[in-house]
């Protein structure tokens, strides 16, 4: 019997290998709790997480720091993740899932919203800066580093000097939300593409889609 199994057996704890390890995947959907942010463009995030988790048959349960599901899906692990930390303070949830799950920074994706991309523009990049969002920003702090890949959903720019909180954190218009509906299912296929793919052939495949 190998060390990994005896600690299994003897003690109930799951050693895993560096090859399941590398074959595991920490999805975070940017966001902020409460039903009455449940419909503004600042939770685009949480609803694409949300799409993902209907098109592969999971579940959500509410744990430390968010709300978790999990699937497989040819041959790898994706762990599905709603912080509850509120926007501002993304990267404590981020940080305590990676540790949790030992999930090494390149097999995690970010999804956050985006006034700097037209709406239901997809960007899939593999590093940058915040561009201002706080989310992202928090999550570069608590990991210290620039170097993780995510998903930008841009949401466009129209609002005036000023106006950017209020816009972000504005409910979508009934334009917008029926261009969702055909938006959602295109981008609930860039995560499994993520993690079969790689980053490289998902941007090259979903970027400008």
């Amino acid at each position: 019997m190998n060390i990994r199994n005896f600690f299994s057996k003897i003690f109930g704890i799951k050693i895993e290998s560096k090859e399941e390890l590398m074959k595991k995947f920490l999805i975070v959907g940017l966001g902020n709790i409460g039903d009455k942010y449940t419909n503004t463009r600042h939770n685009i995030g949480f609803k694409i997480i949300d799409e993902v988790a209907e098109e592969h048959k999971t579940t959500f349960e509410t744990d430390k720091l968010g709300d978790v599901a999990t699937f497989r899906f040819k041959g790898r692990t994706f762990i599905l993740l709603k912080p509850s930390t509120y926007m501002n303070l993304s990267g404590k949830a981020v940080k305590y899932w990676m540790d949790k799950e030992n999930i090494s920074v390149e097999n995690i994706l970010i999804i956050t919203d985006d006034v700097h991309i037209d709406f239901g523009a997809i960007r899939v990049k593999a590093k940058g800066s915040a561009g201002g969002h706080n989310g992202l920003k928090d999550i570069q702090e608590k990991l210290n580093t620039q170097q993780y890949a995510r998903f930008r959903f841009g949401v466009g720019g129209n609002y005036s000097k000023g106006r950017q909180a209020d816009f972000v954190l504005g409910e979508w218009s009934k334009e917008e939300t029926s261009q969702l509906i055909e938006r959602l299912p295109t981008s609930a296929k860039i995560i499994p593409s993520f993690g079969t793919a790689g980053l490289v052939n998902t941007m090259n495949t979903f970027n400008g889609k």
